[in-house]
């Protein structure tokens, strides 16, 4: 079962570089040029130096943005803006967001998690991953010998017995305190009491892992471990590369959300309702359900809604109208992916690709590219804007699919899951030499 530690994490010394806000960064998958260079105006200390680093012009053969970020995480702990934690602990975190004028709280904690190789232990992916990423990261754990930025982990806790224990040791403390750049709002406080860790420990001993985000950051973990103990580096089994740091969050934390990744659909030009019907009727029941913002704002509800995941929803942009339909059988669908498992059939993303996309629709489709949003609101600023011919809303997947289909081994189709909000860097730094 999952090995989960306490460790003596490195953190920001906040009389050195002030409000921890200015300091803290998204993931690197998340942040485009625009934000880079806002995050790095934000403070010389922001933890984008070391995430990711700029190019910059003229680089000789022996700097890149991997060695400049190793000499920033170097300096800084030279200097005291980074520091050593005295004790290990975990560390509990707390994100309070709005999505859609609703409030939620996420809790979790950040521990050393043992790496696992996928299929060898109790640690599930559920999604794909890719070369480019894996290379990316690769290089900067090389250059830093860091985990700067957390895996995501879900559990199995139905009462939360876990992070209720952990909270035991963070009473009466006071949290850091972050906000974000979507004004999420992050708090971190150090759990150090030896007993409650202790505790924690056995009970996370029995629970399997399921990995939500940062997949490719954790088969980077992997390699980087795998070419330490090539060369004879690793001093044993309790060596820090043997682990990555990892947030843990019960998959019944009532906080826990997963939005929907609804596809804006280019490269089926002149597409209107009736067409539509045509051609997804002989699997689908369907019904036009409005126009304009009205109709969308019935269609998403109609897909948020349902307890089930064969219901879609198509805007098509040529005439403006909504539709919804819902699968008449598996039959087809079956003999489509038929090398997949039956959960894996059953997602609403996996009936859009493979069924209405690749199947149905194929034969109107010309150079098709996709965009991918979550939110209704930015559906409804590509159709506006006529940035798509067809808009498709899914329903969102549940915990109970990511489980089921990791479960079995498999992964779920790309862009599946979004869990929001992400896990910041900067709050925890994780040594790995």
């Amino acid at each position: 079962m999952p090995d989960v530690r306490a460790f003596q994490g490195v953190r920001y010394d906040v009389t050195k570089v002030g409000a921890l806000s200015d300091v803290v960064a998204p993931p690197y998958d998340v942040i485009g040029p625009e934000l880079q260079e806002k995050l790095y105006q934000a403070s010389p200390y922001n933890s984008i130096r070391m995430e990711l680093n700029k190019a910059e012009p003229g680089d000789p053969a022996d700097e890149s943005p991997y060695t400049r970020a190793a000499r920033f995480l170097k300096e800084w702990r030279r200097d005291g803006v980074l520091r050593t934690e005295e004790q290990p602990a975990f560390y509990v975190y707390e994100q309070t967001y709005q999505v859609e004028g609703k409030t939620h709280v996420r809790k979790g904690f950040f521990a050393r998690v043992r790496l696992e190789p996928f299929g060898e232990g109790k640690i599930y992916p559920h999604e794909q991953t890719l070369a480019g990423p894996k290379a990316d990261r690769l290089a900067l754990y090389q250059a830093t010998g860091f985990n700067l930025s957390p895996i995501f982990g879900l559990y199995p806790d139905p009462t939360n017995e876990v992070i209720r224990k952990v909270e035991e040791g963070i009473k009466d403390k006071t949290p850091m305190v972050a906000e974000d750049h979507l004004g999420v709002v992050n708090k971190l406080w150090l759990c150090t009491n030896p007993e409650v860790i202790s505790a924690v420990v056995g009970l996370m001993g029995s629970k399997p892992t399921f990995i939500a985000d940062g997949h490719h950051r954790y088969e980077t973990g992997l390699r980087y471990r795998n070419e330490l103990e090539a060369a004879g580096e690793l001093t044993g089994p309790d060596d820090p590369a043997n682990f990555c740091l990892m947030m843990m969050v019960s998959m019944s934390d009532p906080g826990l959300l997963i939005l929907p990744t609804h596809r804006l659909v280019k490269g089926i030009p002149g597409l209107t309702a009736t067409e539509l019907a045509n051609r997804l009727g002989s699997e689908f029941a369907l019904e036009v359900v409005g126009e304009g913002d009205a109709g969308l704002e019935a269609a998403a509800l109609a897909t948020e809604s349902s307890d089930e995941q064969d219901v879609l929803a198509f805007g098509t942009v040529a005439d403006g109208k909504w539709t919804v339909a819902r699968l008449r059988s598996d039959a087809t669908m079956d003999k489509l992916a038929a090398d997949h498992g039956a959960d894996w059939r059953s997602l609403g993303v996996s009936i859009l690709q493979v069924l209405v996309l690749d199947h149905l629709l194929a034969p109107l489709t010309k150079e098709r590219s996709t965009r991918y949003v979550h939110l209704a609101s930015e559906v409804k600023e590509d159709v506006d804007a006529r940035g798509c011919d067809v808009a498709c809303l899914v329903p969102p997947a549940s915990m109970e699919h990511v489980e089921a289909i990791a479960s079995a081994l498999e992964t779920m189709p790309p862009k599946s899951t979004y869990f929001y909000p992400k896990l910041l860097t900067g709050l925890v730094f994780n040594p790995l030499r």
